[in-house]
This record gives C-alpha cells, sequence and structure tokens, in this order.
C-alpha cells in the first residue's frame, strides 16, 4: 500500500460517479459470480472528492469483493453515494445476515475473519481503512442484525470545477 510504503498519497480531484464508475463493471461481474445482485443508486454528478483515486478504488473494490464473499446467494449488495454536509458518504450494503455478537469491533484488525468463509487472509479491511484514513476519511460498520451490514466510506467533500466533469 502506498501509505505505508512511504511512497506520497497521490490526491486529485475526481467526481464520486467517476469514483464509482471504476468499480462497477469488475464488481457487477464479481456479483454474477457469486449469484447475487447488485445495485448502484443514482448519483450526484456534483459530488467530488479529493483523494488518490487508486487508494481509493482499491479500498472500495475490497469493501465490495468482501460484500459478495459474505452476502447469501440470491440476495443482492447495494451501493449509494450522497453528501451529508460536508462529507461524502459511500455506503457498501450487504445480506450477509449481520455479524457474529462483537466482531464489529474488531473486523478491521489485520488477520482477522468474522465469518464461516476463512479464504483470504484477514488483511483487507485493515488496509481498506488505512487507504482511507490516508486519504482523510473514516471507514466504519454498521451492523443490521438479521439482515447483512453497512460499510461506509466517508471522505471530505470538495467542489467539483465545471472543468472536472467528465463527459
Amino acid at each position: 500500500m502506498r501509505a505505508t510504503a512511504g511512497m506520497p498519497v497521490q490526491n486529485q480531484l475526481i467526481s464520486v460517479a467517476d469514483l464509482i464508475a471504476d468499480v462497477k463493471i469488475s464488481a457487477s461481474l464479481e456479483a454474477q459470480s457469486k449469484q447475487c445482485g447488485f445495485t448502484v443508486d443514482a448519483l450526484d454528478p456534483t459530488l467530488a472528492v479529493n483523494v488518490d483515486r487508486d487508494m481509493i478504488c482499491a479500498a472500495l473494490g475490497n469493501v465490495l469483493q468482501n460484500a459478495f464473499k459474505f452476502t447469501k446467494h440470491g440476495t443482492e449488495v447495494s451501493l449509494n453515494a450522497y453528501a451529508a454536509n460536508d462529507r461524502i458518504l459511500i455506503d457498501v450494503a450487504d445480506r450477509c445476515g449481520g455479524l457474529p455478537p462483537g466482531a464489529a469491533e474488531t473486523l478491521f484488525l489485520p488477520f482477522t475473519q468474522a465469518g464461516e468463509n476463512k479464504s483470504g487472509l484477514g488483511l483487507g479491511l485493515s488496509i481498506c481503512r488505512r487507504s482511507v484514513e490516508a486519504n482523510g476519511g473514516v471507514l466504519r460498520v454498521r451492523d443490521v442484525p438479521g439482515s447483512g451490514c453497512i460499510f461506509t466510506i466517508d471522505l471530505p467533500r470538495h467542489p467539483l470545477s465545471k472543468f472536472a466533469v467528465s463527459a
């Protein structure tokens, strides 16, 4: 990871819609392979963040991969991005059935795996959190018992100039 390797974070102003578009295609393919649905809510084209695009795309992609890994077959994962005051919130909601008691507190620790599927090393969410934090943000989870989890990437909001909007 760039931030822990001593490499500088390379921030650039990007639209949230472009950021979501970067991960949407691979996420859609992952959903198909896991036999679950994937929905992305309509996005406000004026929302922008000043982040290291690669780091945030990787973090969001990993959160989505986890959602597909643990979501029950035949259900869906949803992605929603919106503004809340001076913040941009990107929510990934899964249908995993909820977390075991106490798991939300330890989920972001390295080598921690809360679900039955123990494939992987248990490093993904810990790396994601560090990537989001290196970009001035916060990664958190909210357990919805009996339903699933909502992972939120919370980043500072920046005005999007008319010149930064992609065609």
